[in-house]
């Protein structure tokens, strides 16, 4: 009978990766990262076949511990992580900054990614409330976008009503931590920064700024559509091992 349990467990949560690996790809994000859940719903497999055929007792004892040590050591290391990303949710903002920096993400002919319409509306609702804000928009132009995230970042917010004279550009960077080096030759010695972004990718964002010496950066958080959070979490998760190792 437990077995069964297992195998049912297992079977729905495989099943589960795979149907959302499928809305993860057609949201179009410009990632691969959708590729994650097929690989997660195959180990859910594995795990099926491995109770059905009895596998796990035909393994060495020292070899169970390797598999079990390992699965602790990276879940501790995920919840740790996972934790330090929550803690971006609770960014505080301050009125009144010298400058916003809104992060770049995908753009499209016809306007930008829900994520980043999510960034835009948030940089939009603080520069209506604090006018002597200027807005840095950042981001560069890749392989599958039609003009640089900052030319559509402007294109939008002076659409919305922004004064141009307000919005400032950086189209060179690649990636967050180009976004915001790249923003500061833009920003004046001792200015305030505020950094727009959403709210799985704040706390990596500040990080970032304060290893740019913007020790004193606002965060501005953004929210998402909530049926992406989990793949964006996840993701985030890698996106700082890579920091943190690189």
């Amino acid at each position: 009978m437990e077995k069964i349990i297992f195998i049912l467990i297992y079977s729905v949560l495989a099943i589960f990766c795979f149907i959302y690996s499928e809305i993860i790809r057609r949201v179009g994000s410009g990632t691969g990262f959708f590729v994650v859940w097929i690989l997660i719903g195959l180990i859910f497999v594995v795990c099926d076949i491995s109770i059905v055929f009895n596998l796990w007792s035909k393994f060495s004892i020292i070899f169970q511990r390797i598999i079990i040590i390992g699965l602790v050591v990276f879940c501790t290391v995920f919840a740790v992580i996972e934790g330090f990303i929550i803690s971006g949710f609770l960014a505080k903002e301050q009125a009144n900054l010298d400058y916003i920096i809104v992060l770049g993400a995908q753009v499209y002919e016809n306007g930008p990614s829900s994520i980043l319409k999510y960034r835009l509306d948030r940089a939009l609702k603080y520069l209506n409330e604090n006018e002597k804000t200027k807005c840095i928009v950042c981001g560069g132009q890749g392989h599958n976008e039609p003009f640089a995230e900052a030319v559509g970042m402007k294109k939008y917010l002076k659409e919305q009503g922004v004064d141009e004279s307000r919005i400032i550009m950086e189209t060179e960077s690649q990636n967050t931590e180009q976004n915001i080096k790249n923003s500061l030759k833009y920003i004046d010695s001792g200015a305030s920064v505020g950094i727009v972004t959403n709210n799985f990718h704040m706390a990596r964002a500040l990080q970032i700024a304060r290893n740019n010496n913007i020790n004193n950066a606002s965060g501005l958080v953004a929210g998402m559509n909530n049926l992406y959070l989990l793949n964006n979490m996840v993701r985030e998760f890698f996106s700082e091992i890579k920091f943190l190792v690189g």
